[in-house]
């Protein structure tokens, strides 16, 4: 958004708005400037009683249009991102993955710091997420009873999951061995999907991902599962 405390999104505007990813839109309003998506400043502190403004705050020069915004925005665009980059040697491998389990550390502690500063909404019945200080009324909910409420969200605070979302997957402990069984899902951990791939990889898992992957249970046959307490 331009502005955020400005013009609500309504239903019938909702295409004039672009949708990017909620961590870039975060990363914008918190002060990135990014060739494409320009963002009112302000040098002053917003006043608000309530969900009413009564001072906007202090105004910046206005934001420039670009003249090439192409190579800026196209690492955000992942339709067919696999052909655009070539596969990398066997001997990086084990260097990306565990640069890549940093960087997902790292952005993950970047939003919770952000998230304590600017204000995320998340809807309670689905996975829509909104950045700003109250949530847009595009009627896009079709959730539990949405026809009760017109398709409009039920916006609240939101928590770094949301905002980040881990997708949890099943962790293997052998990727080259027999696949997972049904009658054994309790004894499989989890983990998020970022954590998995890079594991897997060759990367140094963090401490705090170990007890949810269930690493030191010993998986027994199909026919022991009923006898273990």
């Amino acid at each position: 958004m331009y502005d955020p405390f400005g013009t609500r999104i309504k239903h019938e505007t909702r295409f004039n708005y672009d949708r990017i990813p909620a961590v870039v839109e975060l990363c914008i309003q918190a002060g990135v400037d990014l060739p494409g998506y320009p963002s009112r400043r302000r040098t002053k502190p917003i006043r608000m009683m309530g969900k009413k403004v009564i001072d906007i705050g202090g105004l910046v020069e206005e934001p420039r249009p670009t003249v090439d915004t192409n190579s800026a925005i196209m690492d955000l665009d992942t339709h067919r991102s696999f052909e655009r980059f070539a596969p990398p040697l066997e001997s990086e491998v084990p260097r990306i993955a565990q640069e890549t389990i940093d960087a997902y550390e790292k952005v993950k502690w970047g939003v919770t710091k952000l998230m304590k500063k600017y204000t995320v909404k998340a809807c309670g019945y689905c996975s829509e997420v909104h950045v700003g200080p109250w949530g847009h009324n595009a009627k896009l909910c079709g959730e539990f009873k949405h026809q009760w409420r017109d398709g409009k969200h039920g916006w609240q605070d939101a928590t770094v999951d949301e905002v980040f979302p881990p997708n949890y997957v099943w962790h293997v402990q052998d990727p080259k061995g027999t696949p997972l069984r049904s009658a054994l899902k309790r004894f499989y951990g989890k983990a998020p999907a970022v954590v998995e791939v890079c594991m897997q990889a060759g990367a140094q898992i963090p401490q705090k991902y170990k007890p949810m992957m269930r690493l030191d249970i010993v998986l027994p046959e199909s026919e022991e599962s009923r006898l273990v307490a």
